[in-house]
């Protein structure tokens, strides 16, 4: 693949935000006082003294549905260089999972964070398993330190909506060839 094709791969993604069902985002383990809403909603996830933190132990499972289907790209997850997510495993369209059944089930994409993605380089997933995404559940497994308490200052899903696809341009098939 040339440079310029990667690169306007890059410029077509663009940030989820705006097609999340915020009614039906949920989040287990979240401490009372650093929710979910720091590290996902605009200008929160902006202000570096703001971040989601685990409250019992180090895990966090987030399930983030979508107002419609959308195509997922990469992900960037900001946060603490000692008290950041370290392993992430990600699952598409797995709706009511819980710490008592996310080893269950197969992940559709695992991440090992470093130091520099907990900086905010962004994460390229394994885009063919995120095509047709509903819901996209995000488990923290644990975090750089191994201490008892995660932190994710920020989270941005990059991708493309599914309706973005121009229909028009696609040849009609006929029925009698």
């Amino acid at each position: 693949m040339s440079a310029e094709s990667a690169s306007a791969i890059q410029r077509s993604q663009v940030d989820l935000l705006d097609f999340i069902d915020w009614s039906g985002v949920e989040c287990l383990n979240q401490s009372t006082s650093h929710s979910v809403a720091n590290a996902l909603k605009q200008g929160y996830r902006e202000d570096d003294g703001l971040n989601l933190e685990s409250d019992a132990d180090e895990q966090l499972l987030i399930y983030i549905p979508f107002l419609q289907v959308v195509k997922l790209h990469s992900i960037i997850v900001k946060g603490p260089e000692d008290e950041g997510p370290k392993t992430v495993k990600l699952f598409s369209n797995k709706e009511h999972m819980g710490f008592s059944n996310v080893n269950d089930y197969p992940a559709s994409d695992t991440i090992d964070l470093s130091p520099d993605n907990l900086k905010g380089k962004p994460v390229v997933l394994k885009y063919v398993k995120f095509q047709n995404v509903r819901s996209l559940t995000v488990f923290i497994e644990d975090n750089q330190s191994g201490s008892e308490s995660t932190k994710v200052q920020k989270i941005v899903l990059c991708g493309t909506t599914v309706e973005t696809t121009d229909m028009k341009g696609l040849k009609k098939i006929e029925d009698g060839h």
